[in-house]
């Protein structure tokens, strides 16, 4: 079992930048590739960013790429999401994920724990 617990969201306006937190504890950290996923009201929830278990290898969703940066110490057990540029689209609860296998990265099935999630607003 692995317990995921996100911090760092609030309430910023257009151009400004936040970082979240997902801090892991429970089994072995560095055999999961993290993800954040996010979910706006009335809406599928997204695919974000996901980092492999060693950190080497990253990928994100198309509305996030050159603003969004993922990253992770297995040392600290935390993943993290970088947030910068930020726009009222951006507007969700954001969630921490994780999973065993490096494929179908995109598939929010396919991870097997989550967090509660944290909200991140962003005001015009």
């Amino acid at each position: 079992q692995v317990q995921l617990v996100e911090s760092g969201g609030g309430l910023v306006q257009a151009g400004e930048s936040l970082r979240l937190s997902c801090a892991a504890s429970g089994r072995t950290f560095s055999s999961y590739a993290m993800a954040w996923f996010r979910q706006a009201p009335g809406k599928e929830r997204e695919f974000v960013a996901v980092i492999s278990q060693s950190g080497s290898f990253t990928s994100y969703g198309d509305s996030v790429k050159g603003r969004f940066t993922i990253s992770r110490d297995n040392a600290k057990n935390t993943a993290w999401l970088q947030m910068n540029s930020l726009n009222p689209e951006d507007t969700a609860v954001y969630y921490c994920a994780a999973k065993i296998a490096w494929d179908r990265l995109e598939w929010r099935n396919g991870y097997i724990y989550w967090g509660q999630g944290t909200q991140v607003t962003v005001s015009a």
